[in-house]
Parts: structure tokens; sequence; C-alpha cells
């Protein structure tokens, strides 16, 4: 199976140092996943590679000769994959808003009726929980549920080196049966999830709105 593991942070300067913290914990993450999934297919989908216009327009308003080549490589992807992995920092208790901005790109068409996981860190002490809480919803308004168990790293800056190797004094097959506690889940539910779509399509059984939200509006 095939899984998009997301970085959504585009900070490449920051206090407190080092700069791109997530992306310490996104390589980790990767490492975990081969070392335990090793089966399944992982390709990370950094914010900071896809720069996107000041005016915000998604993928899907544009007419198919316009649509910017990166967005259009990146939906087919989103499409293919058969699970999420959401790796965020914590902004104002909420979670990061280049995530956001990158994933409200794409319909819920191309994410929906398959498994994803959160994945929270901080340079303080609690990891990025809250903003996992609002991940949790927003994930879902996507249609790819997020597993149960989530995965937070408090003062990732201690745990992890740049190269996503744990530092002295952090044991890796701990921190790595702590990740496996939420990748066993989602590899799980994505499996299942896999076999039905071949048997059923779901988008025959609930089709995706084309012109406007009202289609799923209740009747008036």
């Amino acid at each position: 199976m095939k899984f998009l593991v997301f970085l959504g942070t585009v900070r490449d300067s920051t206090p407190p140092r080092p700069a791109r913290l997530g992306e310490r914990v996104a390589k980790a993450c990767i490492e975990c996943l081969t070392d335990r999934f090793g089966d399944n297919e992982f390709e990370l989908v950094d914010a900071l590679d896809y720069p996107l216009d000041t005016v915000f327009k998604p993928h899907f308003s544009y007419s198919k000769k316009q649509v910017p080549a990166a967005l259009n490589q990146l939906a087919k992807k989103i499409q293919d994959s058969d699970g999420y992995i959401m790796i965020s920092p914590e902004y104002n208790h909420s979670m990061s808003p280049a995530l956001t901005n990158l994933l409200n790109h794409f319909g819920s068409s191309l994410f929906s009726y398959k498994p994803s996981a959160i994945v929270t860190y901080s340079a303080g002490q609690w990891g990025g929980m809250r903003a996992a809480v609002g991940l949790r919803s927003f994930l879902s308004e996507l249609g790819c549920l997020s597993v149960s168990s989530m995965i937070h790293v408090p003062k990732a800056q201690d745990v992890f080196t740049e190269a996503g190797e744990m530092k002295e004094g952090q044991v890796e097959s701990a921190w790595f049966d702590y990740f496996s506690q939420t990748f066993s889940q989602l590899v799980w539910w994505a499996e299942a999830t896999h076999q039905h779509r071949t048997k059923v399509d779901p988008h025959t059984i609930n089709k995706t709105f084309k012109t406007t939200p009202a289609e799923r509006n209740a009747p008036s």
C-alpha cells in the first residue's frame, strides 16, 4: 500500500533553534515506518516544497489546462494513496496554518474513505497535543478519519538529531514502539479500506458534489 507523510511546517528560521524541528520528526517517523512496516511505500510531502500563490485558489478551481503542475501531481498522489500521516506543530493551540493551507487545495473526494494518523510535536512540554484536537476534526471533514491513537513528541529537539536519529540517551526501540501504537492502527485500517474499495467503489454510494456544497443539504 501507499502512504503519504505530510510535513506541515514551512519555517526555515525561528527561535528556538533548530529551525525545522518538524523535519527531524518526519525523518524519524519515516524511519520507523520503513523499519516496522516496510512492505508498504511511504513518501514525504513537505509543505515547503509547494510555494503557493498569495491569493488562495484550490486545485479543483482551476481549469484542467491551467492547474499548476505541482498541485496536479500531488492531487494524483493523494488519490492513489491508501492512507496519510499528518505531522504538525502547534500554533496558538491549533494545527499548523501551512498544513491547513496545503490540504485545503484538494477536495475531500481525494482523501475520503481512507484512514489517517496524527503526529504533533513541540519544543516545549506538551508535544503539540492541542493542535491534534483540531486536526482530528479537520481530517474528519476531509473524509480521512484519524485512528484513535496519536503521537505527541514534546521537546523534540532533545530527542532527535537533524538526521532524525535518536540523540544520546534516547532509546530508539522505545520510541518506535510508541510510534507503532499509532502506525499499526493506520496500516490495519488502510488494509481494510483498501480491500473493500476493490469490491465496492464508495463514490458510487455517496456521490461527490460537483457544483455546490448545497448538493448535500437536507431537503427544504
